[in-house]
């Protein structure tokens, strides 16, 4: 460094104004942080701000997904009076199944995989964050984004309905039957959100966190359905689902906890619901799926919360 006069300083420096704007604005802390994260979070579970090939496999799965609603309300349209070929709570259980299967393998490493990866989390947690802030705002962001996938189609559904209902009663009779069934897209969201992050967050490499997702979610599926049919009608039987659960011996009723997706169904019935599903109504044990329901949500925030402080502390 040199002064004006071009004398050498010795000791002595000039600090340079390189002419970088200063931020002024107010400072939002930590909660404007952990909101940031969420809204961050949840447009990259939809691709948004990405590139084209980050967006097919959230706008396929909702194409699927609303595709049913769409059907019953074209049905309805054309033929007033005719009952709903849908049902909210249930929704097309197979293909909502099968989509929500594809889009928390796919997004899940999406949103924790890649940070993983390039090893960012320090420098998240060099702002004022806490240890289970990280987790917390990714978790939020993905049921969010699970929550919309499940609920929109739903809504819809409603409200092709609602050509079909006569007078008040008949829009009420719909509102009646939408509630339960949104209460059950959320439970869906909960738990499935949960589970795909914690099952992400094993690995930095994308492809490996999305074959573990599918892998447990298609496996344990399979094999409940498996037992269950094995147990109510011997090697080789599909008996006809919705059978009533004084019927259905208790070796049947209790393969579906095996699976996140049949517990949601357990829990279903076991809540009140009456449309059938892939599992025979667990009656008396349904309150056996509401404790696995809650069991797999623990572990999976539990190991969540957990995994982060190991990472967050390395």
């Amino acid at each position: 460094m040199t002064t004006d006069g071009g004398a050498a300083a010795a000791g002595t420096g000039v600090i340079h104004d390189l002419g970088y704007r200063r931020y002024d604005g107010p400072r939002l802390g930590r909660a404007g942080i952990i909101r940031a994260l969420a809204w961050h979070s949840f447009r990259s579970a939809f691709g948004i701000g990405r590139g084209a090939k980050a967006k097919i496999v959230p706008l396929l799965a909702f194409i699927l997904m609303c595709l049913p609603a769409i059907v019953n309300a074209v049905a309805v349209a054309q033929h007033p009076g005719q009952a709903p070929v849908v049902d909210y709570d249930t929704y097309t259980f197979q293909l909502r199944t099968l989509v929500m299967l594809i889009f928390v393998a796919a997004q899940a490493p999406e949103m924790v995989s890649r940070d993983l990866r390039s090893h960012v989390l320090p420098l998240y947690y060099s702002r004022p964050m806490r240890r289970l802030d990280y987790p917390l705002a990714k978790y939020a962001a993905f049921t969010a984004a699970c929550l919309l996938l499940v609920e929109i189609p739903l809504i819809i559904l409603y409200a092709g309905n609602l050509l079909s209902a006569s007078g008040g009663s008949g829009v009420w009779a719909q509102t009646r039957a939408l509630i339960p069934g949104l209460g059950m897209g959320a439970l869906w969201a909960i738990l499935l959100a949960a589970i795909g992050l914690l099952l992400a967050s094993f690995t930095g490499r994308r492809a490996y966190a999305t074959g573990m997702i599918a892998i447990y979610f298609f496996l344990t599926w399979i094999l409940a359905r498996i037992l269950v049919n094995i147990a109510q009608h011997g090697p080789g039987h599909v008996g006809p689902p919705g059978l009533v659960a004084s019927s259905v011996p208790l070796s049947a009723r209790l393969p579906g906890l095996i699976s996140p997706f049949t517990v949601l169904d357990g829990v279903r019935q076991w809540l009140g619901g009456t449309n059938p599903g892939p599992i025979p109504n667990p009656g008396g044990a349904g309150v056996v799926y509401g404790l696995m329901f809650v069991l797999l949500l623990a572990v999976s925030l539990g190991g969540l919360a957990a995994r982060y402080r190991k990472v967050g502390a390395s």
